[in-house]
């Protein structure tokens, strides 16, 4: 037996229409009807300009692989279940049509399958590991085999419900935690690499201010190692003075020379801050530990680590570069 998990949208906003048109659906009208025949490759090609995608290759095979999934891989016969977070229910169906287009129907989810809609399964009654299996954020995918088995024992009366008052094991929750911090510096990380450099320049120098300094950036063009110049008074006459370049070459360390060459003119009273996010080598990272005046090495984590402590204070100019939603997550 096959499960799908197909979202009724973004906070389950075509949740009845699910219900009453028994059917389950997705979206991406602006490429128009696409015969299951096309590969997710030319999809994606279609979805790159499309709303929402921005040009990014990444985001547009994503969606060009969950049509290509939808379209192919689930079968007339298969199990396909929704949620609905206001009332907390799994509703659990089985496909009955081959895909279809349908742009009449559910505003902007042409793409449907007629479904045969069963049974229901409260959230509360299944076990956390099922819960956080079936909390992954993808428009469809595929249920885990022991946590389709799970759903339909419980619907069933096989299998006795996981007990909704049992504490959740801290170190399930601590896990869970740390996959979504590692996950969400990575999301981060990627959106910092689509910047172009002078975008970077201009969200390192938001950073210094949102730490209470003035600065000045350097306008395109040759600047003698000057991107930024971080000071209490804006001007560099008040100490300190920080001096700062930047460098936006992904997967490219900076080097020995690269250091030296930044080092060179600068003034016995300055600080120096190097931020690369291709990251330094060894012997960068040796030359800066010798040099005549401090200097800090800022690679890409480091700088991720900047903007968070940081960003409650950045203006609204640097957060249009980078923009971040907080988190909240439950604690004993």
């Amino acid at each position: 037996m096959t499960m799908w998990m197909v979202r009724a949208g973004r906070q389950a906003v075509y949740l009845n229409d699910f219900i009453e048109r028994k059917c389950v659906a997705i979206g991406w009208p602006a490429i128009g009807p696409v015969d299951a025949g096309v590969a997710a490759d030319d999809i994606a090609a279609l979805l790159i300009h499309s709303p929402g995608a921005d040009g990014s290759r990444h985001r547009a095979s994503n969606w060009a692989g969950q049509i290509w999934r939808f379209l192919n891989e689930i079968n007339i016969g298969d199990q396909v279940t929704t949620y609905d977070p206001g009332r907390r229910i799994y509703l659990i169906g089985e496909i009955a049509s081959a895909p279809r287009y349908a742009p009449e129907g559910i505003e902007d989810m042409p793409r449907v399958r007629s479904v045969t809609w069963k049974t229901e399964v409260p959230r509360d009654r299944l076990s956390q590991s099922a819960r956080n299996s079936l909390g992954a954020i993808s428009t469809l995918f595929l249920v885990p085999d022991p946590v389709e088995a799970e759903m339909l024992s419980v619907a069933s009366g096989q299998r006795p419900a996981a007990d909704a008052d049992a504490v959740v094991d801290d170190e399930t929750v601590e896990d869970l935690l740390e996959q979504t911090r590692e996950q969400s510096r990575e999301l981060i990380k990627d959106r910092i690499n689509r910047l172009d450099p002078y975008e970077l320049q201009d969200l390192v120098a938001g950073v210094l201010r949102a730490m209470g300094y003035k600065t000045r950036v350097s306008p395109p063009g040759a600047d003698r190692g000057v991107d930024i110049l971080a000071s209490p008074d804006g001007f560099g006459f008040e100490q300190p003075r920080i001096v700062v370049e930047c460098k936006h070459r992904t997967n490219t360390a900076m080097g020995a020379q690269a250091i030296r060459s930044f080092l060179g003119g600068r003034h016995a009273e300055d600080k120096g801050l190097y931020v690369s996010t291709g990251g330094f080598s060894r012997e960068a990272r040796y030359e800066a530990e010798r040099a005549n005046i401090p200097v800090k090495l800022m690679d890409l984590d480091q700088l991720v680590d900047a903007i968070t402590e940081h960003y409650a204070q950045m203006d609204s100019e640097t957060r249009v570069l980078l923009p971040l939603a907080k988190l909240y997550w439950p604690v004993d």
